[in-house]
C-alpha cells in the first residue's frame, strides 16, 4: 500500500488537472474558480481574504496572479483599491459553471458513500492539526 502522502499528491494533482480541463471552456482553473468562489460568497471581500482563504491552495504569487487575472478578464471588479467584487457577467459565469461542478464532484466521489467521505476529510484534517502544531507533545 503506498503511503497517504502518494496518494494526496496524486489526489490533488488529478483533480487539479481534471478540474482544469473541465473549466477550460468557460476560461477558468480551477484557482481561478476558487477565487471567484470566495468573493462571491464575501460581498466585502479583500485580497487579504482570498489570500488567507486559498493559502492552502497555492502560494501568493499565483493567487495575487489569479486575482489579476480574474479582474482583468471582467469576472470580477475592484469597487476600492484592495477589494474585490463579482461582476454581472461573473456572477453569471459561475452559475453556468456551477452545474459542472456539480457533475465533477459527482465524478470525482463515485462510489464513495457521504461516511466514507465525511471520515476522509476528518482523519485529513485532523492529521493536518497535528502536523501543524495543534496536538498537544
Amino acid at each position: 500500500m503506498k503511503p497517504i502522502g502518494y496518494w494526496l499528491n496524486r489526489t490533488d494533482k488529478a483533480l487539479t488537472t481534471s478540474m482544469n480541463s473541465m473549466l477550460a471552456e468557460f476560461g477558468l482553473t480551477r484557482l481561478a474558480w476558487q477565487i471567484l468562489n470566495v468573493v462571491g460568497d464575501d460581498p466585502q471581500a479583500t485580497d487579504t481574504d482570498v489570500l488567507t482563504v486559498l493559502a492552502a491552495n497555492a502560494d501568493a504569487t499565483a493567487l495575487t496572479d489569479a486575482i489579476g487575472t480574474a479582474v482583468a478578464d471582467g469576472w470580477a471588479a475592484r469597487p476600492e483599491p484592495g477589494r474585490l467584487t463579482l461582476t454581472d457577467d461573473g456572477r453569471a459565469h459561475l452559475a453556468k459553471v456551477a452545474e459542472r461542478v456539480d457533475a465533477f464532484r459527482e465524478l470525482s466521489t463515485a462510489g464513495i458513500t457521504r461516511e466514507e467521505y465525511r471520515i476522509a476529510v476528518t482523519v485529513l484534517e485532523r492529521m493536518t492539526h497535528n502536523l501543524e502544531g495543534g496536538a498537544e507533545r
